[in-house]
């Protein structure tokens, strides 16, 4: 099973999701800052995984999440995976 590095960074309207959002990502992920989090060695189930718990709290019209995947020569802004899409994991 393949393994990767995924940057989750979010901007949430709401105060209380936010801290949803927050607590639901600290359970299974790093904070680098304070809405930005490493998910380190992750498969695509896993990652699908915790998406799913925070698809459940955020609201696509209000808040914005953004996943990307962390490769060896670094970020790489077309690897992101938008959430209002299906997904298309690269």
């Amino acid at each position: 099973m393949k393994r990767y590095d995924f940057l989750i960074c979010y901007d949430i309207a709401d105060n209380k999701r936010l801290q949803k959002i927050a607590k639901t990502l600290e359970k299974e992920a790093i904070r680098i800052q304070f809405s930005v989090f490493l998910f380190p060695k992750a498969s695509k189930e896993e990652l699908f995984a915790l998406l799913d718990k925070i698809l459940k709290i955020y609201d696509k019209n209000q808040d914005d999440i953004r996943v990307y995947n962390i490769k060896n020569s670094g970020i790489h802004l077309a690897s992101g995976i938008n959430l209002e899409q299906p997904f298309n994991f690269i």
